[in-house]
């Protein structure tokens, strides 16, 4: 008999793994960049994290220096893709390739390795409302970040200056640099702010969701984050919804071993996005649709000042 309780909880637990990084991706390619490099910067950041909360015995430590990490990696592309106009693609590529092999030297000695890792904060009063309390308000820090940073971030992209900035050179970096916008501080700032995300997005992963070192930890749950910010239409609302929903796929397969085959149910994710992004492309093929919905018109497009 399935605890449907512990089941939703479980789900909580894995779409804030997908929601953080998916945040930060959102912003990188609100302001025309696309990096492919997340899977890497995830993996590597969930290494260091684990081997820094090891041998510090701080596991808040290991957190930091995670984000720190996945801000250093995300700079890499950055400097490739901006200020050297290279494509962004293969940048990226070239980082998720990096990332994971650096994973496995940083992430050696603690393989097997048992730490403290984030504790559950049961948060007053809401923690005592039935069911809700025990399926929401019964997990570490990160995941109530999470839930504050969705609101947080959907403000600032749509009802700030800064917002603007950020969106007007993801549409048009001519006529916002034109108008006098430093239209590649604006991106280094998103690139970097979406590679600590995944930073912390990997943290979590082995600090706070899982619980464990070993390579391979991600099983390519990265480029899952990649096809999200287009399920969630680069939205931070939407990204909330589709991060959920993943998030179900992911705990599924464990509740259901024995009604599939194993190999079918760890495709289940991956088929899954594929599916939704069928059905995206299917709905933002019309082009009044894709006017109001779609992409920022220069994300992936080099910007060279004129």
């Amino acid at each position: 008999m399935v605890n449907t309780i512990l089941m939703f909880n479980s789900i909580v637990a894995a779409a804030t793994f997908f929601l953080l990084p998916t945040l930060g991706e959102i912003y990188a390619e609100r302001s025309g960049i696309l990096n492919l490099g997340i899977e890497g910067m995830i993996i590597a950041s969930a290494a260091f994290s684990y081997a820094i909360a090891y041998s510090t015995q701080n596991v808040w430590l290991g957190v930091l220096f995670g984000m720190l990490l996945g801000a250093v990696l995300s700079a890499i592309h950055a400097i490739v893709s901006i200020t050297f106009t290279r494509t962004q693609v293969v940048s990226g590529i070239g980082l998720t390739i990096l990332g994971t092999g650096l994973s496995g030297i940083l992430g050696r000695g603690v393989v097997g390795k048992a730490i403290d890792t984030l504790e559950n904060v049961n948060i007053p009063i809401l923690s005592e409302i039935p069911y809700i309390g025990e399926i929401f308000f019964e997990h570490p820090i990160i995941v109530y970040i999470s839930y504050l940073l969705v609101p947080i971030c959907w403000f600032i992209l749509y009802k700030t200056r800064i917002g603007i900035l950020i969106r007007s050179v993801g549409e048009n970096p001519e006529a916002a640099y034109n108008q006098g916008i430093n239209v590649n501080l604006i991106r280094y700032l998103c690139v970097i702010f979406g590679g600590m995300m995944s930073g912390l997005g990997g943290a979590y992963l082995s600090l706070g969701y899982l619980n464990f070192w070993s390579e391979g930890i991600t099983q390519g749950r990265g480029w899952i984050v990649i096809a999200l910010v287009v399920v969630a239409l680069w939205n931070p609302l939407g990204a909330f919804l589709g991060s959920y929903v993943f998030g179900a796929f992911d705990v599924m397969q464990y509740y259901f071993q024995l009604l599939l085959p194993t190999p079918v149910l760890k495709m289940a994710p991956h088929l899954s996005t594929i599916l939704f992004l069928a059905i995206w492309g299917i709905i933002l093929s019309g082009k009044k649709v894709k006017s109001i919905v779609g992409a920022p018109t220069a994300l992936a497009v080099p910007f060279e000042k004129s």
